[in-house]
C-alpha cells in the first residue's frame, strides 16, 4: 500500500498484504483508493478534500485519511478500537510526518464521546462488512457533534447502503466486490 497522489505520492505505507481477518482489518486497496480519490477530486461533489477536517471511522491501517491529508485536508482524526489498527495507524502516521494534523482515537466507533473540536467535513466510514454498523455509527457520530452540516460522507461496504435519518443520498458506486456510498449530512 502506497499514498496515491499529493504531498506524499508514492510514500508506501504499512504492510498489512490482503488484510488481518481475526483483527477486522480489510485495507481499500489502492485501485479503489485511487478511484474514489479520483471521483472525489473531479468537481462533482465540489472540494471535499482542499482543507477539510476528515473523520475516519473504522480506520483500520489510516490510508483513507492519510490520503485526504496527503490531497490538503487539513486535519483527520483516526478512529479504531483494534490494536493491529491503531499500531498500523500509528506507524503510517510517524512514517509521514502526518501527527501535527492527526489524531488517532483508540476506542470503539460506534461510542464517541461529544466532540468539542471543529466537525468533520469529510467522514469515511468503512465498518467490517455485513455486520449493520454504518447506520448506527453515522447517528452517533452526528449527535455527538463529530459531523458538520452538508459533510460528505464516503461509505464502503459490501453493497450499496441506503441514507440513513440525517443524511442524503448523493450517488452509490461499486469497484469489485466493493460498493461505496457517498452522503451528504442534512
Amino acid at each position: 500500500m502506497r499514498i496515491i497522489a499529493g504531498e506524499w505520492r508514492g510514500r508506501p505505507l504499512a504492510a498489512l498484504g490482503k488484510g488481518d481477518a481475526g483483527a477486522h482489518l480489510r485495507p481499500t486497496t489502492d485501485r479503489v483508493r485511487e478511484s474514489l480519490f479520483s471521483a472525489l477530486a473531479g468537481g462533482r461533489y465540489g472540494d471535499p478534500l482542499t482543507e477539510a477536517r476528515v473523520l475516519d471511522l473504522f480506520a483500520g491501517t489510516g490510508a483513507l485519511g492519510l490520503e485526504a491529508l496527503s490531497r490538503g485536508a487539513e486535519f483527520a482524526t483516526f478512529v479504531d478500537d483494534g490494536r493491529v489498527a491503531t499500531q498500523l495507524i500509528k506507524q503510517n502516521v510517524a512514517a509521514l510526518g502526518a501527527a501535527p494534523r492527526a489524531r488517532l482515537m483508540h476506542r470503539d466507533a460506534r461510542r464517541l464521546p461529544v466532540n468539542d473540536d471543529p466537525p468533520a467535513t469529510l467522514v469515511f466510514l468503512d465498518p467490517p462488512y455485513g455486520r449493520n454498523l454504518g447506520a448506527p455509527v453515522l447517528a452517533n457520530a452526528l449527535q455527538g457533534g463529530w459531523i458538520a452540516p452538508e459533510a460528505l460522507v464516503v461509505w464502503e461496504e459490501r453493497e450499496a447502503q441506503a441514507a440513513p435519518p440525517g443524511f442524503t443520498l448523493i450517488d452509490s458506486r461499486a469497484y469489485g466486490d466493493t460498493h461505496v456510498t457517498f452522503l451528504q449530512a442534512d
